[in-house]
């Protein structure tokens, strides 16, 4: 199966736009409401809004990819949602192991 240069512009132009947009703008509104004032959403309400985009977007994923095995879809569509779901994953470990670490940090302290 041969790609033509035109579709690997596509997919790389595809990329570049999933690379500079990780958050949603939902999910950063709410981070910056908990990081701010008071009068937005609490930590709590906001972790749960970002876990279920990362739900969201991984169904979504899976939906895609199945359609692309199909032999429907858009090439392009399919890599973007691929690499964001990458991108979901590899945040959504990063803060399971800042939240371990924490954890186990406080778990040192004398009392």
């Amino acid at each position: 199966m041969i790609i033509s240069s035109a579709s690997n512009k596509a997919a790389a132009a595809a990329y570049a736009r999933t690379q500079s947009g990780v958050f949603s703008d939902d999910v950063a509104s709410a981070v910056d409401d908990t990081a701010g004032s008071g009068s937005g959403t609490s930590f709590g309400e906001a972790l749960n809004s970002a876990i279920e985009g990362a739900i969201q977007n991984g169904s979504e994923t899976e939906a895609k990819a199945a359609a692309g095995l199909n032999g429907q879809g858009n090439l392009t569509d399919i890599v973007t949602s691929i690499s964001q779901a990458q991108i979901v994953l590899q945040t959504a470990s990063t803060v399971r192991d800042k939240v371990i670490q924490s954890y186990q940090d406080v778990m040192r302290m004398t009392i």
